[in-house]
């Protein structure tokens, strides 16, 4: 990770060698955090955060859901992302706040320790995401079950969720895949492993419903606007496995893919195998969002001043 700029953590800008936490933070061993995933794009009008009200209203959202207490409040943790971003002097960058129980008690109950808050940014790379973007990616149904809200709240962007969706992430590129698509405890498909899933069938567009057990996530919520906006419809319902290997198109949403395409699952081919018309229209739509090049969606983007 290329180190630029400073991290805010608990009100103060510290570089990022020093950015440290005790190895008793409670966190660390009870996954008693949540967190957000923020884009930050270099438009032709300048740096443009993606969506900030939406995210910071989650992030607020997640901590309630674990009983966390924030010790700021919205406009202070808005104010901190955008002081961070100006410091960090990147034009373009992945934003990451996240709240945490510190250092204090060891013990499963995380509510006697402090809530710690921290907010870093680093560029962007495309990495993991890069085959959905030009070829498609090659997916598989993961054999981890996606755990749900009977469990723990998945509406919540929580540290305790991505351990179960790391297990299928890491299983899924070890069998040579580019991603993990999760099913529910009821077999229905939920989600990949840190993206909301499409497909278009008989020219509909159907994605899984939020009591799928799937995260609420702000680039869905995105592309859904974008397609209706545009004269299209969105159907939310449960899918079965097998409609993704007879959909005309798969694709995937979410702040780090953006808008990627899914052209094999479990090693049968989608569509022609390439990526699909719909999809490929997508992206571009949700490139020229982001680049406030639509101004329909102008208030999407919080543009910044370094």
């Amino acid at each position: 990770m290329k180190e630029v700029g400073k991290i805010w953590m608990n009100a103060k800008l510290v570089p990022f060698k020093n950015a440290k936490v005790h190895v008793l933070t409670h966190a660390l061993h009870y996954a008693t955090a949540v967190f957000e995933g923020i884009r930050c794009y270099n438009t032709p009008k300048g740096s443009a955060i993606f969506r900030l009200p939406e995210h910071v209203d989650r992030f607020f959202n997640s901590a309630k859901m674990y009983s966390m207490k924030m010790p700021y409040n919205k406009k202070q943790i808005t104010d901190a992302i955008i002081k961070t971003v100006k410091n960090s002097t990147l034009k373009e960058c992945y934003i990451r706040p996240i709240a945490y129980y510190g250092y204090g008690e060891l013990g499963l109950t995380p509510t006697q320790n402090k809530v710690d808050v921290a907010i870093a940014c680093w560029p962007w790379k495309m990495g993991e995401s890069k085959a959905g973007k030009f070829t498609g990616a090659k997916c598989k149904i993961s054999s981890w079950i996606r755990i749900d809200s009977a469990a723990q709240p998945m509406k919540a962007k929580a540290a305790s969720n991505y351990a179960n969706a790391g297990l299928a992430r890491v299983e899924a590129l070890k069998e040579g895949y580019d991603e993990a698509i999760m099913l529910n405890n009821q077999g229905k498909i939920a989600e990949g492993s840190a993206e909301n899933i499409f497909i278009l069938k008989n020219d509909k567009i159907i994605t899984p419903p939020l009591t799928a057990g799937v995260l609420e996530g702000i680039t869905r919520d995105s592309v859904i606007q974008i397609i209706e906006f545009n004269g299209g419809e969105i159907i939310e319902a449960d899918l079965d496995r097998e409609d993704l290997y007879v959909a005309d198109e798969v694709f995937m949403t979410g702040t780090a893919a953006e808008v990627k395409s899914v052209t094999e699952i479990d090693k049968t081919v989608i569509g022609n195998g390439k990526p699909g018309k719909i999809t490929k229209a997508l992206q571009k739509s949700f490139i020229e969002v982001t680049m406030g090049k639509d101004e329909r969606f102008i208030s999407w983007l919080k543009y910044i001043k370094n």
